[in-house]
């Protein structure tokens, strides 16, 4: 494992050599480009662990043949990202551990990790796969989890950003960070506020006798919330940023409400990332992401930036 010594902030991508990968590779070297920061490419071996009682354990020592294929595979990714962003510093790693734990031991609180979706090799994983899944829950910084599927090519702008918030210490800080990555690019941000009705109830009854309709209650309190907690994240330095607010009344859940507003309509394009927050705890029972974070990842077409609840947190 690397040393906790303090180093620059980098973009942490793991590869595997698949067409799925390269997605998450090509994504990975236009951040480190707009953050003029190194790409680090790392490959997992995922070498079988021999434990001793008096020795602890080590993991096998790869055969020439693997290390000639971890070999191709990082120099293949590092050319192909040379490639699509020619002025990307890049830097590449073997890691004896498995996908998870590699990219976990490889990163640090100042970096951004970046993950595919479905890998072959030694990333195999479904969209919510056990990688991305454990990664954005224990990360020491933010994870972004990038499609492979759908119809569409995929993007590496950041020209529209989608941010769920719910007034949370988790939501506060997803927009933070949404904020940061607006300016990077300098982009859209389309914050998200939803809510439901808790009851049924009749609003012209509820009007006749004297009631604020529920609809304007609830409309008045979510700008509120926003419009706050941009103060917060903004500094009130919002004359840069070009912000959408929408407050969505759903009988639906926010998943879809975040899902909807990253949809391409008549008046905007397709939103480029949609942030979250992730209540993980960085245990077992920590590997779920919630329900947001996990509804988001099962059914997002575009990149899905996570922030885990510990992240930036000085080791």
């Amino acid at each position: 494992m690397p040393s906790n010594e303090e180093h620059s902030a980098r973009v942490v991508v793991g590869v595997d050599g698949s067409d799925h990968s390269r997605a998450a590779l090509e994504w990975a070297a236009a951040e480190a480009v707009r953050r003029r920061v190194p790409l680090r490419i790392v490959h997992a071996l995922g070498m079988p662990l021999i434990v001793s009682a008096n020795a602890g354990y080590a993991r096998f020592d790869p055969t020439e043949e693997i290390s000639g294929q971890a070999d191709e595979v990082l120099t293949s990714a590092a050319e192909h990202a040379r490639r699509v962003q020619p002025s990307v510093v890049v830097e590449t790693e073997t890691a004896m551990e498995e996908p998870p734990l590699a990219l976990l031991s490889h990163s640090r609180v100042h970096d951004l990790i970046v993950v595919g979706t479905r890998g072959l090799g030694a990333f195999a994983s479904v969209f919510v796969g056990s990688v991305s899944v454990r990664v954005a829950a224990q990360a020491p910084c933010p994870v972004v989890v990038v499609p492979s599927h759908g119809p569409s090519p995929e993007t590496t702008s950041l020209r529209r950003i989608v941010v769920g918030v719910d007034g949370s210490p988790n939501s506060r800080r997803a927009l933070r960070l949404a904020v940061d990555l607006t300016r990077e690019s300098n982009g859209e941000l389309v914050v998200v506020n939803s809510w439901e009705v808790p009851y049924p109830y009749d609003p012209v009854a509820m009007t006749a006798m004297g009631y604020e309709p529920q609809e304007k209650l609830f409309d008045r309190r979510s700008e509120e919330l926003v419009g706050e907690m941009l103060v917060e994240a903004t500094g009130r330095r919002r004359e840069d940023l070009d912000i959408e607010v929408s407050v969505v009344r759903t009988q639906d859940s926010p998943v879809n409400a975040l899902l909807r507003a990253a949809e391409a309509t008549e008046d905007a394009p397709r939103a480029d990332a949609i942030v979250v927050g992730s209540r993980g705890r960085g245990t077992v029972r920590g590997l779920l992401l919630g329900s947001v974070g996990q509804g988001v990842l099962h059914h997002s077409e575009v990149p899905v930036v996570i922030l885990p609840h510990h992240a930036g947190e000085e080791e």
